[in-house]
């Protein structure tokens, strides 16, 4: 019998795919469980819908993010925090005080997909990585400032 799975199950395949199971499994556990559905004309003309309608999402969503990489490679942020001799500071720049300056130019960017290789303890420019979804870096220069 040939069914379309909803969902992943034990290495028959990932969700949207037509597969040939034995009847008595697909009629008593895998249809029944919601695991899997009939793989008839109609419902297989509704999974290309979907998986087209997925596509398109997914296309939408990753030209976005080039988008909002590419404005992050040229944003450039500046802190000013209070810096003893030698132009060490008390205290650091986090993750949270980019994520909230990046917001503020207008970017929505989660602190969590700020990474910071080493602590900026010190007056100057370093660079900062964004990793966002799907694989896509940028980088945000941060000028730091004593008073």
């Amino acid at each position: 019998m040939k069914i379309i799975l909803k969902q992943t199950y034990n290495k028959l395949g990932n969700p949207g795919e037509v597969i040939s199971v034995k009847d008595g499994f697909a009629r008593n556990y895998l249809i029944p469980k919601g695991i899997a559905e009939i793989a008839t004309k109609r419902n297989v003309e509704k999974l290309e819908l979907e998986l087209e309608k997925i596509a398109e999402k997914e296309a939408k969503t990753r030209s976005n993010l080039e988008t909002l990489v590419g404005k992050l490679n040229k944003l450039t942020l500046k802190f000013e925090l209070k810096a003893g001799d030698e132009g060490k500071l008390f205290g650091s720049v986090t993750a949270q005080m980019i994520a909230d300056a990046i917001a503020e130019k207008g970017y929505e960017i989660d602190r969590k997909e700020i990474q910071i290789s080493e602590a900026i303890k010190s007056e100057g420019s370093h660079f900062v990585e964004v990793r966002l979804n799907k694989g896509f870096t940028g980088k945000v220069k941060v000028k730091v400032k004593g008073s």
